[in-house]
């Protein structure tokens, strides 16, 4: 149950938060007290109110109850729901209306009665929409309020769709949705100019009315608004604060999202390390240094005893005896980290006095040359996010296989589509009825209503971005041969109905057999909006549990890059590569051959910048930060994370 997870409060702590393992062993303790709490009222012969969710967050948790119902007899007939929020206008039948998704997530596979079951409508006409909203507080009231609220929170901190600026009395009503908030769910409705402008949804107080209140919330890209909703203070910025007011509120986090609290990311501010079972060890001791570092705005080796002091830093001083011994611990571990040579030297040309290959293993430096596999989940990854890595390893003449996870025809706009046809067309290379099917496929798209959904179309969106992945990497000197296209089933489904499953898994597997990799790149970048990213990882971590006697397997090392969406903090990179003028250059035409991905992009993100200019700033403010701690100055330089393929199996982060 979530009390055996609940964390002594610190004194930055504003809220009560339980931190489990991972997102399934979280959903599986939120769906205990659940059903505890219905079973607890069906003896009482009494009625029980859940107020429901929607979005990634609570798929899990559904998933749970399903089972709960399905194997150990949950009944759900005395239960009534009422769902937090619903896009506006939208019909209850869309694919992406808020009804759609229960149904397919939980009603549809539970005995609860459809009459108890409550949405906003998105159907209601804007001048009835005032006394709808009214209607639906009623409601709650008449039921007896809500025993239970499951919430998420939203990068701008919402919940439910109480968007920066909803106040405390805020009841249900109709709210513009915040720019973030679209963007976030262009994926869903095929782009940001699909997406609806407005929603309807119960309020501030219509949550905090509610008896129990759990928010639950997964993944490193919500760590900052986590930390800002139980840290901050209470304002209407972030509607998510407003819990710090609610007795029975409660936070239930995995890892990843609590990352960014003081406890664990400066966790020397709330008190002696020993005092939390932690210690000082080698990662912690660098995290320490290189935040003083920044605080100070000193490079490391310059930090005095009086810097250590001021900041706190009392007792990692007296382990190392002086600001000196401190320094020189910090400023090598940082400078290990620094190598030209990804996957190691050729001993052929090794020479005496040639620096170090620090970050690599023992057990796999002297093999020369290796077999890399780079995982890129979507077509443009790789080069996005280690493109100068990717060409300095076929450089230096190791065997690169690149392996893409999905097709991405999903960011590929119906124009380009358009004028890829109309190009096949005016080339005189189709026959005359093919013709006539092109023809008749792009009537709707000259007629601005946009191409129809159909297998064919995805088709060949997903053919478009195959051939830019395949001229990326032949800018890079990666044969077509050693390109590998998964084409992963997972990413045929519905953007927030995709779930990976055994054939996802057993076509990573495949390929792992097949190539034997000496060295594993693949994406650790979980703040992509679509999901797809955290979802390629876990197909390749159950492929690895599924190779774990493979005798290959043992001397692996697999290294997490991040790209477009967000940066390794300092103190978790293990291998910087440091990047020529050249090779930036390099990396950006590469970059470039994936041109629907250019100028017009339908899932940037939040950073509306193309992904070259997000690729060049990250790399050029990364080397920056190395000279900002007195090492030397770089162009730009690529960072990677290193995993032992055991680690990231147990590993609650992904």
């Amino acid at each position: 149950m979530l009390s055996s997870h609940l964390l002594a409060r610190s004194r930055y702590e504003q809220a009560a938060i339980a931190v489990l393992p991972g997102s399934l062993a979280a959903s599986r303790a939120v769906a205990a007290e659940i059903a505890a709490l219905i079973r607890q009222r069906h003896a009482e012969k009494r009625p029980v109110v859940l107020g429901l969710a929607t979005g990634s967050t609570p798929v899990s948790l559904y998933a749970e109850l399903v089972r709960l119902h399905r194997e150990e007899g949950l009944s759900f007939a005395n239960v009534t729901t009422f769902n937090l929020d619903e896009y506006y206008p939208l019909s209850p039948e869309h694919a992406q209306s808020y009804r759609s998704f229960m149904r397919r997530h939980l009603f549809d596979h539970v005995d609860l009665d459809p009459a108890r079951t409550h949405l906003p409508s998105g159907t209601v006409t804007k001048h009835d929409v005032d006394a709808h909203c009214a209607a639906y507080e009623a409601a709650i009231r008449a039921a007896g309020g809500i025993d239970f609220q499951i919430l998420g929170i939203g990068r701008t901190g919402h919940i439910g769709f109480n968007e920066p600026g909803s106040p405390r009395h805020s009841l249900t009503r109709l709210v513009t949705l915040d720019p973030l908030t679209r963007r976030d769910a262009a994926g869903d409705f095929g782009g940001i100019d699909s997406t609806p402008r407005h929603a309807l949804t119960m309020g501030v107080r219509s949550i905090l009315d509610a008896r129990r209140v759990v928010l639950m919330a997964w993944g490193q890209h919500k760590a900052e608004i986590v930390r800002t909703a139980i840290e901050g203070e209470v304002n209407a910025h972030v509607s998510a604060s407003f819990l710090q007011e609610h007795p029975a509120a409660l936070y239930v986090l995995d890892p990843a999202a609590a990352g960014a609290l003081t406890r664990n990311r400066t966790p020397w501010l709330i008190g002696a390390l020993e005092d939390q079972g932690l210690a000082w060890d080698e990662r912690m001791t660098r995290r320490a240094i290189l935040w003083l570092s920044q605080l100070k705005a000193k490079p490391i080796l310059k930090l005095t005893d009086d810097d250590y002091n001021e900041a706190g830093l009392q007792d990692l001083l007296r382990t190392h005896g002086s600001a000196y011994e401190a320094n020189l611990v910090g400023f090598y571990q940082m400078q290990h980290t620094i190598t030209g040579w990804p996957g190691g030297r050729n001993p052929a040309k090794s020479k005496p006095g040639d620096a170090p290959v620090r970050p690599l293993r023992a057990a796999s430096a002297p093999v020369f040359p290796k077999r890399v596999l780079i995982f890129s989940p979507h077509p443009d990854d790789d080069v996005i996010s280690m493109g100068g890595t990717l060409c300095r390893l076929v450089e230096q003449g190791h065997e690169v296989h690149i392996a893409y996870g999905v097709s991405g025809a999903s960011a590929v706009s119906d124009d380009v589509v358009g004028n890829q046809l109309a190009f096949v067309r005016a080339s005189g290379l189709a026959d005359p009825t093919r013709i006539a099917h092109l023809d008749s496929l792009t009537a709707g798209l000259h007629a601005g209503a946009g191409l129809p959904h159909s297998a064919e179309l995805t088709d060949w969106k997903g053919l478009i971005r195959r051939h830019e992945a395949i001229a990326a990497a032949r800018v890079c000197g990666v044969n077509e041969s050693c390109l590998h296209f998964l084409n992963l089933p997972f990413y045929h489904a519905a953007p927030r109905s995709r779930a990976y499953s055994a054939d996802d898994v057993t076509l990573m597997s495949t390929l792992l057999a097949e190539v034997q990799p000496h060295l594993i790149y693949a994406a650790g970048d979980l703040d992509d909006p679509h999901g797809t990213h955290r979802l390629c990882l876990h197909v390749l971590r159950d492929a690895l549990a599924a190779a774990a006697q493979a005798p290959w397997l043992a001397a692996a090392e697999l290294w997490l890059y991040r790209g477009a969406w967000a940066d390794w903090p300092l103190d978790e990179i293990d291998l910087a590569v440091p990047l020529s003028p050249h090779e930036v250059l390099r990396r950006r035409r590469a970059i470039f051959r994936h041109e629907t991905q250019k100028d017009q992009a339908l899932f940037l993100g939040e950073d509306r910048r193309e992904f070259w200019q997000r690729t060049e700033d990250r790399s050029r403010r990364l080397a920056q930060a190395y000279n900002a701690l007195g090492l030397a100055e770089y162009e730009a330089i690529e960072a990677f994370k290193r995993y032992a393929p055991a680690d990231l199996l147990k590993s609650g982060a992904f």
